[in-house]
């Protein structure tokens, strides 16, 4: 590899992965080199108490960052890509179950005119229950994200440097990464892509992860739909829960002036009272909401929309 500029930035996050790193590197280093392209490597280890690190010394090409302790995948993809200089970033697991020798089927996509494509673990090697969480994700990511993507939690992925500008990462937000991106507007696309067995090391997933995926899913459909207007999602709710608070104690009022029914021992009135006073409080969440939106944009020196580019005749 020549000491220029790199192309490809390979990005891939360890967390005790001895056995598999050496290896994953020889792999990567074969690929890329047969892209004919600079590129650079960048392993970040996430905190290992195995022999990863050491497994990665000597290694060459290699910048590796390491982790004071674990700080979990989606923060390891961040550090990883915040480092990459490169003009296109591949991301790969470090558990040698994506193969770099994809790569070039990502990048076969890149030079369509995408700007993220995605692979697709079609032929899973992963225990059943895995296999479970995984499609019942996908199957929820399907309803409220809608990113058109078939395995968002699949590692092997391809970025345009451009896509990363003012981005940052938490929680388990990695494996949403094309859905925020689709958000911002840039081309979206997938392909198919094999998947080996684990040889070495055990899965780091479980159910624990899977319930802060499905949180960050949540945060992720709110952001889709109500990012830019979350006044018209609390202030809608708000002022429904008020008019049909409204509606209660209007009865109860005909009901009390007209009929002469009396009220002290009817649950009614609490009701009513209970969805006006909430309403009310939600309108005026609603308003904050809104409020930090728009702060949240000023600060960061942006606005709703992304400009692809300008032309000038």
């Amino acid at each position: 590899m020549e000491d220029r500029k790199p192309f490809l930035s390979a990005v891939v996050p360890l967390y005790n992965e001895e056995g598999n790193a050496k290896e994953l590197h020889r792999r990567i280093k074969e690929a890329f080199d047969g892209i004919g392209k600079p590129y650079e490597i960048v392993f970040v280890d996430d905190g290992s108490t195995d022999g990863t690190v050491v497994d990665c010394e000597g290694l060459s090409p290699l910048r590796l960052i390491r982790f004071r302790r674990n700080f979990g995948q989606t923060a390891a993809f961040d550090a990883g890509i915040k480092a990459a200089t490169g003009d296109i970033i591949v991301t790969l697991d470090g558990d040698l179950q994506n193969d770099p020798a994809d790569v070039p089927l990502l990048l076969a996509k890149i030079e369509e005119g995408y700007d993220v494509v995605s692979g697709w673990r079609h032929k899973r090697n992963d225990p059943l229950m895995k296999r479970i969480f995984s499609r019942t994700a996908n199957f929820l990511r399907g309803l409220l994200v809608k990113d058109g993507i078939h395995d968002s939690g699949c590692s092997l992925k391809a970025f345009r440097r451009e896509c990363f500008d003012g981005v940052d990462l938490f929680g388990e937000m990695h494996r949403f990464i094309p859905a925020m991106l689709l958000l911002d507007g840039f081309r979206v696309t997938e392909v198919k892509v094999s998947h080996h067995p684990r040889v070495h090391g055990v899965t780091k997933y479980n159910w624990k992860r899977s319930i802060k995926g499905f949180v960050d899913m949540l945060s992720l459909w709110f952001w889709r739909k109500y990012s830019y207007r979350a006044i018209h999602l609390f202030g809608g709710a708000g002022l429904l829960s008020i008019a049909l608070g409204s509606l209660v104690l209007l009865w109860m009022f005909v009901d009390k002036a007209f009929f002469g029914a009396s009220l002290s021992e009817r649950i009614w009135p609490l009701v009513g009272t209970l969805l006006v006073l909430v309403g009310v409080q939600l309108f005026v969440f609603g308003i904050l909401v809104d409020i930090a939106v728009k702060t949240y944009y000023r600060q960061r020196g942006r606005m709703n929309y992304s400009v692809r580019e300008v032309v000038e005749s």
